[in-house]
């Protein structure tokens, strides 16, 4: 029986669940207001399209090997390289797992009280210490095998994605349909033109943050239906649904919310803030919100126990074993790697709790928690572009080049210098984004939240340069 082949639609409709999200529009509307309508359309022509092409062809020459960007960097300077590739995977997700809780919880003040005030006025400290309870909770399930929360989260998440797309559309025809009146009364040309100053280029992280992770479609490559031709196509359609949701979501928030006055907190609660407006247009309460609210708090769940799961078992799976220590491979009875998640509970414990003593507001917390995440996150991607740049540029195979099923560019120069465009606009953005913002310059937070964004990324990807030297000390006695 011939194997079905995936069309270029079922492609594109993947990838996009894999890159988008309702929260990417709330986040990036509330750093720049309608500015980020441009900022859009500039990221999403120069940085994003010639990222998913990329990863069209290292999935296309490295279609056999089923580690993902580890594999591609592995065929292409070495094994130390591919593990230091696959740590950096796994180590990003430790600010991402620390947020996770932090926004369920905010996710179940919307259910039960109908807005953010609960999370609020708690001391940051004391609301850190649930957060870690709650975090070592769960990793406690995840230890003891329980998926349960996996599946439903997963629907959960679906639901609140196809939301998200509601609320666009409902939002944006809500002036015609219901006679909203806008909170944005200025919509010239210079309400849409960012200031390409200083305070605008900390913002760039948030955005690369956004349009990230198409890697992961990069192995359905050999399951197009005529990849020279569909691949492509399904990549651009993949950009311009993406360019639609970014441009009409941020426009639709320009409705909502004025441009020229974006609530503080619109990052912790923007979500919520959404859909408890959208009901009121259409009559409808608060019903959307709270399913809204439901949906996330579940996804936000599961999404913790797959993040704290999945990439630990990849970096373990796929690394190789001369660089990692016996004992961190080491499982329980439920196929579990105890050593890894030990280590994940303190790193991910360490940074829930020690920024709550410099940062006292709990909504300008939650801020940096989602700013560190855009800086750190990144750093993953780079590797995409370390192995795209070694492919076309010198690595001494060649035939795998010529054998690849779909290429981006033909010219070795041009794709050579594309990858490092990549590379360098996402090592900029990381660092740019270092900057805290919407904090007075240099007053006592500043410096805090300044040094943890620096430390932070430092000591996590630094700790990938222990576990080789334990592993070696292993090997030789």
């Amino acid at each position: 029986m011939k194997e079905k082949k995936l069309n270029w639609r079922t492609l594109a409709m993947m990838g996009f669940t894999v890159v988008w999200g309702f929260g990417n529009v709330v986040n990036n509307y509330a750093n720049q207001g309608l500015t980020v309508v441009i900022s859009w359309l500039l990221i999403l022509s120069f940085y994003f399209l010639p990222y998913a092409l990329m990863v069209g062809e290292m999935g296309s020459v490295f279609e056999k090997q089923s580690g993902g960007v580890s594999s591609w960097v592995g065929s292409t300077y070495g094994p130390m390289i591919a593990y230091l590739a696959g740590w950096t995977y796994w180590i990003v997700h430790i600010p991402y797992l620390a947020q996770k809780p932090q926004n369920a919880l905010v996710a179940l003040s919307w259910v039960f009280y109908q807005n953010g005030d609960m999370i609020k006025g708690i001391n940051s400290l004391v609301l850190q210490s649930i957060v870690l309870v709650i975090f070592l909770f769960f990793l406690w399930l995840s230890s003891k095998g329980i998926n349960s929360l996996k599946r439903i989260g997963a629907l959960a998440g679906t639901s609140m994605f196809f939301m998200g797309i509601l609320y666009i559309l409902l939002t944006v025809a809500a002036p015609s349909i219901v006679g909203a009146s806008s909170a944005t009364v200025d919509w010239s040309l210079s309400t849409f033109l960012p200031k390409f100053d200083f305070t605008y280029f900390t913002t760039l992280s948030m955005l690369v943050f956004a349009v990230g992770g198409c890697e992961k479609i990069s192995p359905y490559v050999k399951e197009v239906e005529n990849p020279n031709k569909n691949f492509p196509k399904g990549m651009l359609i993949l950009a311009l649904s993406v360019a639609m949701s970014a441009l009409l979501g941020s426009l639709a928030m320009g409705i909502m919310f004025n441009s020229g006055d974006i609530p503080a907190d619109l990052k912790m609660n923007g979500q919520y803030y959404a859909f408890k407006l959208l009901g009121e247009y259409y009559g409808v309460g608060n019903f959307l919100m709270i399913l809204y609210a439901i949906a996330n708090a579940l996804g936000q769940i599961s999404a913790l126990m797959f993040s704290i799961d999945a990439p630990l078992k990849i970096l373990i799976g796929e690394g190789n074993k001369d660089f990692i220590p016996k004992s961190f491979t080491k499982t329980n009875e439920y196929g579990a790697p105890i050593t890894g998640y030990k280590l994940t509970a303190i790193l991910v414990g360490i940074l829930i709790i020690i920024p709550a003593f410099g940062i006292r507001d709990m909504n300008n917390l939650y801020n940096w928690l989602l700013d560190l995440n855009s800086i750190v996150m990144p750093l993953r991607y780079l590797w995409v572009f370390v192995a795209y740049i070694g492919l076309r540029g010198f690595i001494k195979n060649k035939t795998l080049v010529e054998n690849a099923t779909y290429k981006f560019i033909n010219n070795d120069k041009i794709a050579t210098l594309i990858g490092i465009w990549c590379f360098s606009f996402t090592a900029f953005a990381c660092l740019m984004g270092i900057f805290p913002k919407n904090i007075e310059l240099f007053s006592t937070e500043w410096m805090f939240q300044i040094s943890l964004n620096i430390i932070t990324p430092i000591v996590l990807i630094g700790l990938g340069f222990i576990l080789p030297k334990i592993a070696k000390n292993q090997k030789n006695k």
